[in-house]
């Protein structure tokens, strides 16, 4: 910081707060840290009583904490964002759209690992509001050098798109109910109206829903006919433990479906089980969907409504994160469930 004379600071940077106070009436800041001097700001300064202030000396190369922070957001921003204006220096990043939020964590961490720059986001892969704040961005000093923002803004033009909203599809959902203490009448069907308000949330519709006896072979049948019939995904529910009478799995394997996982990190959801029948999901959905908050069903339905090929691989990554701490007011998606095992 320099101290000159106030007349003499016409296009520096202040390098704090200048308090103004008005006997009687109010006592606040009437220029803010980082605000550059105008003319017309002498008369009011000298009539504060600041005949020299601090200032930060501004070189050609600098650029100021507004402009940066512009740059810094416009370059991360994907689709379905738009920026907030500048404000003490942090510009935010803000959901256009509802849908799933993505996030290239990677290249946020090599930002974040430069120098006076910073970028804080909500986590990848989880849904977002329409007005959602999703990102904030901004540097460490009040001016920065031009080289470094350049440098991030080649990053990110490296990698696109760093942050971005993804429209879900709406998916046309086919439910197979195995159980033969359902297809009896033994008891009632809760599975069904359940995933029926999952995929509603998720802008999606269940278009038909079949029932069938714990019998391999019958559920081979329902999953291909759903199939036949042009739904986007398939949901098996029941039978997905390792008692004898579940034979779920068996079943989903005999409709020639490919199972990239059977199991998943996660609890509640621990007997999921993934797999695909050429381009169309296949998945076996254990009972805990039924009467859980918040499931597995949560963290990769909406991906594969995104329009993701889910691996082994992301559902592995689910682990470190995974487990629903059952709170008795659900905060999802505004908690830890699901969100962790990414590097």
């Amino acid at each position: 910081m320099k101290t000159i004379p106030v007349q003499k600071a016409v296009g520096m940077l202040l390098a704090h707060d200048m308090t103004e106070i008005i006997p009687g009436k109010s006592k606040g800041a009437a220029f803010k840290k980082g605000h550059i001097i105008r003319k017309e700001d002498i008369p009011r300064l000298l009539n504060m009583g600041k005949e020299n202030i601090g200032i930060i000396e501004y070189r050609e190369t600098d650029i100021h904490e507004d402009e940066a922070a512009i740059r810094m957001a416009r370059a991360v921003a994907g689709r379905g964002l738009e920026l907030s204006e500048p404000s003490e220096g942090k510009v935010n990043l803000v959901a256009q759209y509802r849908g799933l939020l993505k996030i290239n964590y990677k290249v946020i961490q090599e930002i974040n690992f430069t120098d006076e720059l910073m970028m804080a986001t909500l986590h990848t892969d989880i849904m977002v509001d329409e007005g959602t704040t999703v990102a904030g961005t901004r540097v460490i000093p009040l001016i920065i050098e031009n080289e470094k923002l350049v440098a991030m803004e080649e990053l990110c033009r490296l990698s696109p798109p760093i942050i971005e909203i993804i429209p879900l599809k709406k998916l046309r959902a086919g439910i197979v109910t195995t159980g033969n203490e359902v297809y009896y009448g033994r008891i009632k069907d809760k599975f069904g109206p359940t995933i029926e308000g999952k995929f509603t949330e998720l802008g999606s519709e269940v278009v038909k829903q079949v029932f069938t006896k714990d019998d391999p072979e019958m559920i081979s049948r329902c999953i291909k006919d759903l199939i036949q019939e042009g739904v986007d995904i398939v949901t098996v529910t029941g039978g997905m433990s390792v008692d004898p009478d579940d034979v779920t799995p068996g079943g989903i394997k005999r409709s020639g479906a490919d199972i990239l996982s059977y199991g998943a990190p996660t609890l509640p959801g621990a007997m999921f089980l993934l797999s695909y029948i050429g381009d169309i999901p296949v998945i076996g959905l254990p009972g805990c969907v039924m009467y859980s908050k918040r499931t597995i069903f949560d963290l990769v339905v909406p991906r594969l409504a995104a329009g993701e090929r889910l691996t082994r691989k992301d559902i592995s990554r689910l682990g470190h994160g995974g487990l629903c701490m059952n709170c008795t007011d659900c905060r999802y998606p505004n908690c830890g469930f699901g969100k962790g095992g990414l590097y």
